[in-house]
């Protein structure tokens, strides 16, 4: 009765003779059972009926409740199904597409010593830190304490701090890291205990109408018509509340920003390079501009790390992609398509269409090979000098 399946018969024995005698005269048999014997269970349940109790509420007050197996299962695979379905649509998954073979690995070690409730918590920790990735340069047990309350949470061989790991080397492509060594430079890579003066961040165009060293260098290197290199220690003492652009395009690979200034000079419009994937300093640039107002646009390569890359940006600081669609690329493209091949492609969140296109064609477009039509709208948007 417990296992949810339907029991027709039931065998009992060896009996007594008493035994055989009493369940003779329950079933209302003409001749003594055998020692061992099966019995109808819809007559037995219509037997009891008789007497005013059924079948069930025989054997309940006899041997107490009857679980329900079948339902137990059911409930079970659903809170499952449920986990993995709050797994996949989490902010920080949906923001980085890369991460769905991060969700498949996940799913494939099952659940934590079987329970749904402690593979969530788990699971809820590893988003919450990779929330806050790339971080700004803080150590790691800093990191732990402001997003765990635990200093030593994700200290090495801690379920949370692998899961973690095993998250960066999906979203930067990379293997997971087998020793000390390389476990420390990804999360370096990730902005764990960067060094202050070594995470830079290139910025042109920029003037700042409040007081600050940060500004003064950044109107300084602007009316100047050069770029300005901010380290991690510049880019934590800037101050947000001064005048900031309306709108900053940030750029993929320093030779777009040489092409800005070598453009525009003096009148370059507001500009930020993440130089690849962003690290600390560009990261924390980027969210201070955004809580300051700023509109942060985005470009990249139109290749599969290139939408990774800007995928990252968008999660981390509220960027938009800019002429990043699949008309973009299409058209950039041109009649005959040639260039590297775009890697492995992870959807692009901003534009459903795009990584078909990017699969479908497997031809890089760089950002250099768009310069031009990037610069000819910055030019509808240039500074007054």
């Amino acid at each position: 009765m417990s296992s949810g399946r339907p029991v027709t018969r039931v065998r009992v024995g060896p009996l007594t003779e008493d035994q055989r005698v009493a369940l003779a005269d329950l079933l209302g048999m003409d001749r003594l059972p055998p020692a061992t014997v099966t019995v109808p269970v819809a007559k037995l349940d219509q037997v009891l009926a008789e007497t005013g109790d059924g079948l069930r509420d025989v054997v309940t007050r006899l041997v107490g409740p009857i679980e329900d197996r079948a339902g137990q299962r059911a409930a079970a695979i659903a809170d499952r199904a449920e986990l993995w379905a709050w797994l996949a649509g989490h902010p920080v998954v949906v923001g980085q597409p890369v991460l769905a073979d991060w969700v498949g690995f996940v799913r494939k070690l099952g659940l934590v010593g079987g329970s749904v409730a402690r593979t969530r918590s788990l699971l809820e920790q590893v988003l919450t830190v990779l929330g806050e990735l790339p971080a700004t340069g803080v150590p790691l047990p800093v990191l732990a304490e402001q997003t765990l309350r635990d200093s030593h949470g994700l200290d090495d061989g801690t379920r949370c701090a692998t899961l973690v790991l095993r998250a960066l080397a999906a979203i930067y492509e990379v293997p997971m890291p087998a020793d000390v060594v390389e476990r420390r430079r990804l999360w370096e890579r990730a902005g764990v205990a960067d060094d202050e003066l070594s995470s830079v961040v290139l910025v042109a165009g920029l003037r700042p109408t409040g007081p600050g060293l940060v500004s003064d260098m950044l109107r300084l290197c602007a009316d100047a018509g050069h770029v300005a290199a901010l380290t991690l220690a510049h880019v934590r003492a800037a101050q947000w509340s001064g005048g900031w652009p309306e709108t900053v395009w940030v750029f993929e690979n320093p030779s777009i920003v040489a092409v800005a200034l070598a453009r525009f000079g003096t009148r370059c419009p507001p500009v930020v390079c993440t130089s690849g994937w962003p690290n600390s300093a560009v990261v924390l640039l980027l969210q201070g501009l955004s809580s300051a107002g700023c509109r942060l646009r985005y470009h990249g390569d139109f290749d599969g790390e290139g939408i990774r890359i800007a995928a990252n940006v968008a999660a981390r600081t509220g960027a938009t992609p800019w002429r990043m669609g699949a008309s973009d690329y299409l058209d950039a493209l041109g009649p005959r398509p040639a260039g590297p091949s775009v890697g492995r492609v992870t959807d692009a969140p901003w534009d459903p269409d795009l990584a078909g296109h990017l699969r479908e064609h497997d031809v890089t477009v760089s950002e250099e090979r768009v310069a031009e039509t990037l610069m000819a709208e910055l030019d509808n948007y240039r500074s007054p000098g």
